[in-house]
This record gives structure tokens, C-alpha cells and sequence, in this order.
């Protein structure tokens, strides 16, 4: 998920031509899957396994063990209620973040993403208590797939109900693109970027999760 000027878009284009992008495997059963594949997610590394339709199909509805299917969800919270004082109570660094709740360590987490990868802020339950308090959809979270995406940069206010995938991939844009101090002009042209994609999805349900490799 990379920003393209236009004034070099052709030349992406003619890469990728030239040189396709690597063929990705399910890493269950080995079978080849396509760039836009389905994730579970593995509540104890948190980390995404790319799984072709059948196996991701095998984890869909079940709450055992350490895998979970990852549905696709992206649903923009127009209305969410969350003041700057309540905000800056959370105490998280930067104006990027995702909060779940983690089944595997039976609580809420709070993660933001940097250039070294993502880092977990401390979530309080009574701080979640207080944004479910107040935005009641958010108890319709499913526990460790779908997030609370915020972004609050640059003046933003935007919140969205996502699938964890997509808080990956933002992460992963982020450790790629970043450079130097600040992350440079490249790393937060692709993180609008990002976010324009979000909001075009607006509604979007469905099977296959965000690519983020």
C-alpha cells in the first residue's frame, strides 16, 4: 500500500510489469493464494497467516485455539464521540492507533505503529469502559480480528471499525516508508493515501482481508 505521484505512477507500473510481484503461498497448505488473500490472525504472536479460501474457511466461527479467521469489515464511525481531554487521557504517543480486545490476554490493548514495527500503549479496562460508554457500536467488536482504527493526525478526527488486517498493513506502510526522524513527506503521502482507500471502503463486508505484504 504505497503513495504514487502521479509524475512517476507510469514508472510503478512498468515495474511491476517487468518484474511481477512474488507469488504468495497459503501457509497452511502451501497453495498458492493471490495478492488479496484471506488472514487469520494468531492471538498469541499477534502476528497474520496468509491462507488461501479453503483453510481460512476452516478457522471462520471459531474461537478456540490460538488462530482466527479475519473477516473483512471496514465501517467509518461518523459519529463517534471522543474529546481531545478523553484522548489525551489514553496517553498514546502519537495520533495513530488501533484498540482491540485481546481474548488471549484478557483485556484491551491499545498499539500504535512506528518505524520499527507496532508498540502496545497500556488501555486501562475503565478507558475501555469509557469509549464503549460512549460509543456503544464498539461492543460489537469481535474480540482480536476487528479493531478501533483511529487517526487523529494532522487535525483529523476520523475512527473506524476495521478488520485487524488493515491496521497491519497501515503498519507495515509505515515501517517501509518511513525515513529519518520526522517519517518524510513519502511516509505521510502514503498514510493519506491509506486512508482515502479506508474511506472509499466505507460498508465494505465481506471474506477477503487487506493485503499486507
Amino acid at each position: 500500500m504505497q503513495a504514487v505521484s502521479s509524475s512517476s505512477g507510469w514508472v510503478v507500473k512498468l515495474r511491476r510489469f517487468v518484474c511481477p510481484p512474488p507469488t504468495e503461498y497459503c501457509e497452511l497448505c502451501h497453495a498458492e493464494i493471490p495478492q488479496d488473500h484471506s488472514h487469520l490472525i494468531d492471538v498469541e504472536l499477534r502476528r497474520l497467516v496468509c491462507a488461501c479460501q479453503a483453510c481460512s474457511l476452516l478457522f471462520e466461527g471459531k474461537t478456540d485455539g490460538k488462530l482466527r479467521h479475519v473477516p473483512h469489515r471496514t465501517e467509518r464511525l461518523s459519529d463517534f464521540r471522543l474529546t481531545d481531554a478523553e484522548w489525551n487521557g489514553l496517553c498514546i504517543p502519537i495520533g495513530l492507533a488501533f484498540l482491540l480486545f485481546s481474548t488471549w490476554h484478557r483485556r484491551p490493548i491499545a498499539l500504535y505503529p512506528g518505524p520499527a514495527g507496532t508498540t502496545e500503549s497500556p488501555l486501562g479496562e475503565d478507558a475501555w469502559s469509557m469509549l464503549v460508554s460512549n460509543n456503544p457500536g464498539l461492543a460489537n467488536i469481535a474480540p482480536d480480528v476487528e479493531a478501533l482504527l483511529v487517526n487523529r493526525t494532522e487535525r483529523k478526527r476520523e475512527y473506524y471499525l476495521v478488520s485487524i488486517d488493515h491496521c497491519f498493513a497501515l503498519a507495515g506502510l509505515i515501517r517501509a516508508q518511513w525515513r529519518g526522524l520526522s517519517g518524510g513527506a513519502e511516509v505521510w503521502d502514503a498514510i493519506n493515501s491509506f486512508f482515502s482507500r479506508l474511506r472509499q471502503q466505507d460498508g465494505a463486508v465481506g471474506s477477503v482481508g487487506a493485503h499486507h505484504g
